[in-house]
């Protein structure tokens, strides 16, 4: 009992301190800002595809699903395979241009746009970028409301800010705060140096635009950190400098092209600091080189700790990956390195990274042989890298009852060699498929969880 009077003093204390942070910001009004910017906020409906695992979650009653979990299959007829999800989105030109998140329009085959005034309008994906998690949304007409964007590197720490969207459903919702920190990476995040704010945002607000107090859009709202799934005091948004660059990408080429130096690399702490006589932890430390890349042809070696970016220091690995992911393709780069206890400089010409949001193969009856049923894509280079591997495909989706779903493959699953023949793309995997007999079993091989295994595939 003692323990659980503590949490919730634990808990007090919490709210009480996100009160006291918010309370500079509540004193700002912003009610003359939000009349002027909200009509060019739209809320965002989208139509999506069920995943396999939502439709066995459906299908599943719950007294199963605590003994069995979701895996138990109950014949369903008439089964709906679509859903409904919303967001936010903001206009930035007059020409009908909007920006949300992918997350939001991620696979969906219908996207509806619904403005201030109540019209809604279809909306059309130009173009999706994972890795940011921005979409460019296009609708037809002209002299929408155009949104004025701020300069990011003027945004200070502990600064006001606004964010208008639609949580839970709830359109043109505002809500305030203050800026917490700049350049955060979230976990595994080497693409965006997120805003964090704690303004409140919940589901629904995803895709909307953070303002400043001068009405320009600073941000474009994409996660919360969360226990709970609900507003924590920690929200993050995509800088409005990275998503217009992202933007104008999409709408020229349809996809985002980035520079490649091909290293992996991993924080300093105090201990490696000590290691490398560094006065404190700093640096990125790289661990691997790929091969024939512009970092092994430039000299680089594991081990090296990069300490400078063209003259910037590197605080750490976030530092580093920001000046990349603004570095175009085909630019020399200065990079200061310490090796053996001495500084020297490395020049280094990047290229042209892989494309790393690569498109998704379906098996079709069409195609020669045995239709085991999945969709696939291939590897990344960086995810090659990451697994130590050359080649591989990744499945995405398994179809229920099908070959490859019998055979106890599971979406997420790295196929890496069919009966002995190494697999180094999706032809490979289409061809090898093709050449299966029925009645025969194919020996497949995988990575799952990091753990290789081989599953016995029967084509029947």
């Amino acid at each position: 009992m003692k323990n659980r009077y503590v949490q919730k003093g634990i808990y007090a204390a919490v709210f009480t301190i996100a009160a006291a942070q918010t309370q500079a910001a509540s004193s700002v009004d912003f009610s003359n800002l939000v009349e002027q910017v909200s009509p060019a906020v739209v809320s965002v409906n989208v139509v999506k595809k069920m995943t396999e695992q939502e439709l066995l979650q459906q299908q599943v009653p719950e007294i199963l699903k605590r003994f069995f979990g979701n895996r138990v299959i109950i014949p369903q007829q008439q089964a709906p395979q679509e859903k409904t999800g919303y967001g936010s989105a903001f206009f930035i030109s007059k020409d009908g241009y909007l920006l949300t998140n992918h997350h939001v329009v991620e696979d969906a085959s219908k996207v509806t746009i619904m403005l201030s005034d109540r019209r809604e309008i279809d909306a059309t994906v130009v173009g999706s970028d994972e890795r940011t998690d921005v979409a460019l949304l296009k609708v037809n007409g002209s002299n929408f409301p155009e949104l004025r964007t701020g300069n990011v590197d003027r945004l200070r720490v502990g600064e006001p800010v606004l964010a208008i969207g639609s949580p839970f459903g709830f359109d043109y919702s505002a809500s305030a705060g203050i800026v917490s920190a700049k350049m955060r990476n979230m976990m595994g995040e080497t693409s965006v140096p997120f805003i964090q704010t704690d303004v409140a945002l919940n589901p629904g607000n995803s895709g909307g635009p953070l303002f400043n107090q001068d009405g320009e859009v600073v941000g474009v709202n994409s996660r919360i950190f969360s226990g709970t799934g609900g507003y924590m005091g920690l929200s993050f948004s995509i800088p409005i400098d990275v998503a217009m660059d992202v933007a104008e990408q999409l709408k020229k080429n349809g996809k985002v092209t980035r520079s490649y130096l091909g290293i992996m690399l991993q924080d300093i702490d105090r201990t490696l600091a000590e290691s490398y006589h560094l006065s404190k932890p700093e640096g990125a430390l790289v661990t691997q080189v790929a091969p024939n890349s512009p970092a092994a042809k430039a000299g680089f070696k594991s081990g090296d700790v990069i300490l400078k970016y063209n003259g910037s220091p590197i605080s750490r690995t976030s530092d580093l990956l920001n000046y990349l992911n603004r570095t175009t393709p085909n630019q020399v780069i200065q990079l200061q390195v310490l090796r053996d206890d001495k500084t020297r400089n490395i020049s280094a010409t990047v290229t042209t990274a892989p494309d790393d949001t690569p498109a998704k193969v379906e098996q079709t009856a069409q195609q020669k042989g045995p239709v085991i049923g999945v969709s696939i894509r291939n590897l990344t280079a960086a995810e090659q890298a990451q697994l130590d591997i050359k080649g591989g495909i990744l499945v995405e989706e398994v179809k229920r009852g099908g070959i490859a779903a019998q055979s106890r493959l599971i979406a997420g699953d790295i196929i890496t060699q069919i009966n002995n023949k190494t697999i180094l793309n999706s032809e490979d995997f289409i061809k090898s498929v093709s050449d299966l007999k029925k009645g025969s079993i194919a020996r497949v091989s995988i990575i799952r969880q990091d753990q290789r295994a081989i599953l016995g595939m029967r084509i029947e």
